[in-house]
């Protein structure tokens, strides 16, 4: 047991020191204090304490130089303790690798997230597309299958004016669909004005497609009986033309001879001037005048 230099021992305050070991490079203190109070650390007690503390650092000199070591065990707690601490901080470099791994796996999910959201834009885009494409071929197919069925000659609306009506309208924005409907008008009423207004109309819808052909017939159809109607005159223009373009001069010129007996009198001066004018482009002969 270390002996305290009689200073110490002299001291009021009971301070019973365990041990200072350096050996190795390595300082171990162990101290152990009886229960009590807790110490109110003012100036005075802190260099009290310094004092204290050197003198125990002299004493140890001392016995050292006589060749009389200090030698203190070290305590089981504090070996304990210290083995804990070892494991602490092994367990703390474990968790600090596993960490790493995480950041790394987290770094590296981060990555695929970006690529699958771009990948997943693009899926969408196509996708949209596609969708896109599909509606359109959809439509194309019905608009095809609506032009390939049988014309209905059942009428739409029971009135063969309304009927007339909504063909011209629907020609004007749709002419295929609207070619349709004038021939349902055409088939339903038969015989009427709108019947024969609603062939007059598909001519000039062949016209305007490049169906010469197509156009005299429906034409012919129109003008069947020569009707009186204000658009007549003007139908038979057309129809002399038609005539001419598909190599029926003399048919053409025989349609101008019935415009100048049935319609030219009742007919504009414009209707009028375009029959002269076709008459001769057609070199058709001079109309006989009445003696």
């Amino acid at each position: 047991m270390l002996k305290l230099p009689s200073a110490l021992r002299s001291k009021n305050a009971l301070v019973t020191v365990l041990g200072v070991v350096l050996i190795a490079g390595t300082t171990t203190v162990v101290a152990q204090t009886a229960p009590m109070e807790p110490i109110q650390w003012d100036k005075r007690r802190l260099e009290q304490l310094d004092r204290n503390v050197r003198r125990l650092e002299r004493a140890v000199t001392q016995r050292n130089a006589a060749g009389q070591p200090v030698l203190v065990e070290p305590d089981p707690e504090v070996v304990a303790l210290t083995g804990r601490v070892t494991l602490m901080d092994r367990r703390l470099n474990d968790l600090e690798a596993t960490l790493q791994r995480v950041n790394g796996d987290l770094e590296r999910l981060t990555f695929q997230l970006d690529e699958a959201t771009r990948d997943n834009a693009a899926l969408n885009t196509r996708l949209r597309t596609a969708e896109t494409r599909l509606g359109d071929i959809a439509a194309a197919a019905q608009r095809e299958a609506e032009l390939n069925a049988p014309i209905s000659s059942t009428s739409p609306t029971g009135d063969a004016a309304r009927d007339l009506s909504a063909a011209v309208r629907l020609a004007a924005s749709d002419p295929a669909l609207g070619d349709r409907a004038l021939q349902t008008v055409a088939l339903a009423w038969p015989d009427t004005p709108q019947a024969r207004e609603a062939n007059a109309r598909l001519g000039d819808l062949r016209v305007s497609a490049g169906d010469q052909a197509g156009a005299v017939a429906f034409y012919a159809a129109a003008l069947e009986g020569w009707p009186t109607t204000s658009w007549a005159g003007a139908t038979v223009l057309e129809l002399a033309t038609a005539l001419n373009a598909t190599d029926r001069k003399t048919q053409a010129c025989t349609a101008l001879g019935e415009f100048d007996r049935r319609y030219a009198a009742a007919g504009s001066a414009a209707l009028r001037t375009r029959a002269a004018g076709l008459r001769t482009r057609f070199a058709c002969p001079a109309p006989r005048r009445a003696g």
